[in-house]
């Protein structure tokens, strides 16, 4: 079904002073549209200036029945780029050994990532319980984007003790694979000791990382891992996309 179908409103056809408001016409309307194929997942919808002028309204009433539409899960908006058609969601698995890329292939999708970031800082208390050290200790922070089929669905911050792996930032600069950078460094395995969630609004530089709106809630995680001998290596902040990925917790 195209957008000439039976699903496309003219301004005509809008029903006003009937009760029922423009913008909530314009958020049914489109929301038909989407359920009967018009606009498939991940598809550019079209910008405020058509719709408005399609549906004879102002760009509010407009940006009113996209944001509607954005809080049902419907559509994504991404500052600076417009709305897109919301694509299925992620299945994000937390087990005992968790690996982004194996998470990502298991659902036949493409994984893909960045280094954002990489350096040397003190622990504060927190994070120094956490890693089993002294607080003001140096520890390598990496961050890092991780996308799946190209879209970003979560940026995580990594913090490893400077005294064990003080070779990471080098390592990384050759290869961004977190788990290949641990392995040269003498940990071949790690699994996740704990994890916790928590979910927040997103600040401004993580909501243009992630390409969505900072209406829209990011989840949290802080998890904790260990290498085979039971010592703490890695201390995680992850914060994902909720719009593109549901968290699966594994036993």
């Amino acid at each position: 079904m195209t957008a000439d179908g039976p699903h496309q409103l003219t301004p005509a056809s809008l029903a006003r002073r009937q009760g029922v408001a423009l913008w909530r016409q314009i958020q049914q309307a489109i929301e038909a549209e989407i359920a009967g194929g018009s606009h498939k997942p991940g598809a550019r919808l079209p910008t405020e200036a058509e719709l408005s002028a399609r549906f004879a309204v102002n760009r509010h009433t407009v940006r009113r029945a996209m944001e509607e539409l954005e809080g049902r899960g419907l559509v994504r908006i991404e500052q600076g780029r417009g709305s897109f058609v919301a694509e299925d969601v992620v299945d994000y698995r937390l087990g005992p050994r968790t690996r982004f890329s194996e998470n990502i292939r298991r659902q036949n999708r493409e994984p893909n990532g960045r280094i954002l970031r990489v350096a040397e800082v003190p622990a504060e208390a927190g994070l120094a319980e956490a890693l089993g050290i002294r607080r003001g200790r140096a520890v390598i922070l990496v961050e890092r984007l991780a996308l799946a089929d190209g879209r970003p669905v979560v940026v995580g911050t990594h913090h490893f003790p400077a005294a064990r792996f003080g070779q990471l930032p080098e390592l990384l600069a050759q290869d961004p694979s977190i788990t290949a950078a641990l392995a040269a460094c003498g940990v071949p395995d790690y699994r996740r000791k704990v994890t916790r969630i928590t979910a927040r609004l997103p600040t401004p530089e993580e909501a243009e990382l992630l390409q969505q709106s900072r209406s829209r809630p990011v989840l949290v995680t802080e998890a904790v891992n260990t290498d085979p001998a039971g010592v703490v290596v890695d201390v995680t902040h992850a914060r994902y996309a909720a719009g593109r990925v549901q968290l699966v917790v594994e036993s």
